[in-house]
């Protein structure tokens, strides 16, 4: 399928398609409790392997610079290929045997080949317009992450079809990236240079996207992977008839809330800039996670609201840091700082996933949502900072 547009929307269905495997665990928690009990020791690992596994496949790809020196699209479809035949085995396995978080852990590892990539591959089409490419890209990522709960919400008594359905969207997809178009921006590095991964932290104005990007990744996938938890205890506190089922669908609604917020952020980023998008959007989310912490058991209208509103929020500004890196890197190394950033915001989840149940078991959900809001707090003073310099000119078209 030539052409831009073409390229974009098959990029954009197979991103969709391999992300459906990253929360597949996550979603099927609530449908595995019912015939078995897990401690928060194993429920957290289910969804953190998967970060662990992708810390360590970012780490190797950044310091091979795999990303800019390999076939991006081979690289593409050999990750989701894996993953997609490791998350069909989970649906043989017992739910929390040892060997499904080696899987989660190799399926963290191969998304280092399709998310960070996927967004290397919509920046060799970039004409002015990255923010708004990159937020189609992020915005599919949220649908991919979302779509899991949707289906646990309608499957409800058996977890091993979340996993089938996902592995078989990995894998059409997969074989759908055979049809995306490599644009013209295009640059393949030479050869590896093993330090390339630092500068990434040497140069200041890449430093500071970095940390307002880790203050992102601090609140986003803790609230991702323990809203559905908070949802369900606070419907079942209310007495609500069904509520898990309810839970699992505002769970849904809310991470796919943030698939039209990263499109609208990427279009008001390259109006506006940068700096200031995701300096709006991480006050807003600071904002909700700070309410959604006092709101357990409150009327279960009142609290989709603000779900939705935390959903929107909490994405809206995750492409444009992605987009801030690539147009603060030298075009032949955009795969390796993008994949350094994206290492370095995915090891810091792995302390927030675990950190909030250790805190809801301590002071409740007040303490542990209003923990989250620190992330977005500190990004927004690197961002305000990132704002000041010069070097902010060169994004979004010389508008910081």
């Amino acid at each position: 399928m030539p052409g831009k547009r073409g390229a974009m929307a098959v990029l954009l269905l197979c991103q969709v398609g391999t992300m459906t495997v990253w929360f597949s665990s996550a979603s099927v928690v609530a449908l595995v409790k019912q015939s078995q009990a897990l401690t928060p020791l194993q429920a957290a690992l289910l969804t953190s392997s998967v970060q662990i596994g992708f810390v360590l496949g970012t780490l190797t790809s950044a310091l091979l610079q795999l990303a800019d020196r390999l076939d991006p699209k081979r690289l593409f479809m050999s990750c989701a290929l894996t993953a997609a035949a490791a998350t069909a085995v989970l649906a043989l396995l017992e739910p929390v045997s040892p060997l499904v978080f080696a899987l989660r852990l190799l399926t963290g590892a191969c998304m280092a080949g399709v998310y960070p990539v996927g967004m290397r591959l919509a920046a060799t089409w970039a004409r002015g317009d990255l923010g708004l490419l990159v937020g189609f890209l992020v915005g599919a990522l949220t649908l991919g992450s979302a779509s899991p709960h949707a289906l646990a919400a309608w499957v409800q008594a058996d977890w091993r079809v979340v996993y089938g359905v996902a592995a078989a969207c990995a894998a059409l997809s997969a074989l759908g990236i055979r049809w995306f178009t490599v644009g013209p921006n295009h640059a393949r590095a030479a050869s590896v240079h093993f330090g390339q991964m630092l500068e990434a932290w040497r140069r200041p104005a890449l430093r500071l996207a970095n940390l307002g990007y880790l203050g992102h990744m601090w609140e986003l996938y803790a609230m991702w992977a323990w809203l559905a938890v908070f949802l369900t205890a606070s419907f079942e506190a209310v007495g609500m008839t069904n509520a898990k089922h309810f839970a699992a669908l505002l769970t849904f609604a809310a991470i796919a809330a943030g698939a039209p917020g990263a499109w609208l952020g990427g279009v008001l980023a390259d109006r506006y800039g940068r700096t200031a998008l995701t300096t709006g959007a991480m006050a807003i989310s600071a904002g909700c996670a700070l309410l959604m912490g006092w709101m357990f058991a409150a009327p279960p209208w009142l609290v989709a609201v603000v779900a939705v509103v935390w959903g929107v929020s909490v994405i809206a500004d995750s492409a444009q840091f992605s987009a801030s890196i690539a147009e603060l890197s030298e075009p032949q190394n955009v795969g390796t700082m993008l994949t350094a950033q994206t290492c370095a915001g995915f090891s810091l989840t792995l302390v927030s996933i675990h950190l909030v149940p250790e805190l809801v078991a301590w002071a409740g959900w007040t303490v542990a949502f209003g923990v989250l809001a620190l992330g977005p707090m500190a990004g927004c003073v690197a961002m305000l900072r990132l704002r000041q310099r010069p070097e902010a000119l060169r994004m979004a078209g010389g508008r910081r």
